[in-house]
């Protein structure tokens, strides 16, 4: 894909894929920043595209990028409802329990293997997706899943906290 094929997409599709978001989110903002990052995401993989398939492929972007936004939003939400629930955030029973919360989830993605820990940590905390993570540590996007499989139900099993 060329830049003045790229252009002709962008024109063609951006309005669509915004309003498709939208209906998604009921989120502006969001559907704006989630099309431009499902054009931006069509670019970085422009030379493996196939124009008569491409209509499908930025709505695919589109859905994941979004399903993934309302995913993280989720876990915030949980996270949050749950830590108000216990205490007042002022308390210092709250902030001893928050404390020691911290250093038993520090303490348990220690113990994980090595590959299954680096992978968690790739994923979580630098935010990489499972085929970044795949190319970067020359693995099979399957095995990547399996390492976080693996890391997430060490987690679960010890801190009994869905993360």
């Amino acid at each position: 894909m060329n830049q003045q094929e790229f252009r002709q997409t962008f024109e063609q599709y951006f309005d669509a894929i915004r309003n498709y978001v939208y209906f998604m989110s009921s989120d502006v903002d969001l559907a704006e920043d989630i099309a431009q990052d499902t054009f931006v995401k069509l670019w970085d993989n422009r030379d493996t595209i196939i124009l008569s398939t491409v209509k499908s492929y930025l709505y695919t972007i589109a859905r994941n990028l979004t399903l993934n936004h309302i995913k993280r939003d989720k876990l915030k939400y949980n996270f949050i409802a749950q830590t108000e629930l216990r205490q007042d955030n002022n308390s210092p029973e709250f902030e001893l329990e928050q404390k020691e919360f911290k250093e038993k989830l520090e303490a348990v993605i220690a113990s994980i293997p090595e590959g299954n820990r680096e992978v968690f940590l790739m994923n979580r905390i630098e935010g990489m997706k499972y085929a970044e993570i795949a190319e970067r540590l020359g693995l099979s996007v399957k095995a990547v899943e399996k390492r976080m499989s693996k890391a997430l139900k060490i987690i679960r099993e010890e801190i009994e906290f869905k993360i």
